[in-house]
């Protein structure tokens, strides 16, 4: 495998540690009662709503099952991922196309049931995303020598409304805890998709939800896969909290921001090893 490259070595204080805490208590959600065709129980559905809002609220994650999505579909985006280097760019984009169409309805439906955890209108979020700029990246991570040194992915938190993750079962995510800030990983759960809210969803929420912290760790021994789905309003967007859940009591937070402004100057910056933070939803924080 070689040496790696002093790029991809961190600073000590965000080396990742050797042994790890297994997030046991991330919370694993079953969508099947919005995708039954049975009716479903005024109870059932809002046990639904707030297993989701608990998760976002103490979380900022969660996994999903029974979600809707062909099994098909995921070992197509699967095969691809794992032959992509050696496809056309035509038939890169046929075997993602697919997939992102399916991404987009479940992203919908997560979206809905956001909604509703905060009171609002189950269709409130959806005319952000008309003309949405979102997309699918298709991650390969090789074996590494020194993981202890190097890190897949460095901490973040995701700039856009919502990210859809699939990955395979060699894991690696890895989430900062809102209670302890212990970084815990996530346990791959076959056929489940990670969902994690945005910096887009904090700041509509006016700071009921937060984008949480994450990374990845690389396997000294195992490649590892995944695909993360982003969901991103159109440029032109002007984010800024939600008129319905501000008042005299609860202000905004957030002076408002553009999307396709902010997006840009992060994008320039995000895979740069750097001293500073690149720009975050913080800096647009009204002082108290």
């Amino acid at each position: 495998m070689g040496e790696v490259d002093p790029a991809f070595i961190q600073e000590p204080e965000h080396r990742p540690k050797v042994s790890y805490i297994e997030g046991k208590g991330v919370p694993l959600i079953d969508l099947s009662p919005i995708l039954s065709s049975n009716n479903v129980s005024a109870i059932e559905f809002e046990g639904l709503v707030k297993e989701v809002g608990d998760a976002c609220k103490c979380w900022g994650f969660f996994q999903v099952i029974n979600h809707g999505v062909p099994l098909e579909k995921r070992e197509k985006i699967d095969d691809a991922s794992r032959k992509f280097f050696a496809q056309s760019l035509e038939e890169k984009r046929k075997t993602c196309q697919d997939y992102g169409q399916e991404m987009v309805k479940l992203a919908y439906k997560l979206l809905e049931l956001i909604a509703l955890s905060l009171d609002l209108p189950a269709d409130r979020f959806h005319g952000f995303f008309k003309d949405q700029t979102s997309f699918i990246r298709l991650n390969h991570y090789p074996p590494c020598p020194t993981p202890e040194l190097a890190l897949g992915v460095g901490r973040h938190k995701d700039a856009g409304a919502l990210t859809i993750l699939a990955q395979d079962d060699v894991g690696g995510l890895e989430v900062k805890q809102k209670t302890d800030g212990e970084w815990v990983r996530v346990k791959p759960t076959p056929d489940a998709y990670i969902i994690n809210v945005g910096d887009i969803i904090q700041v509509w929420s006016n700071d009921t939800y937060e984008s949480v912290e994450h990374r990845v760790i690389v396997n000294s021994e195992r490649e590892r896969y995944s695909y993360p789905f982003f969901l991103l309003p159109p440029l032109s967007t002007m984010v800024e909290p939600l008129e319905e859940l501000t008042n005299k009591k609860n202000p905004a937070k957030y002076r408002a921001y553009n999307w396709g402004e902010f997006i840009s100057h992060r994008s320039q910056s995000n895979f740069q090893k750097q001293k500073v933070e690149n720009l975050q939803i913080s800096d647009f924080k009204i002082s108290e």
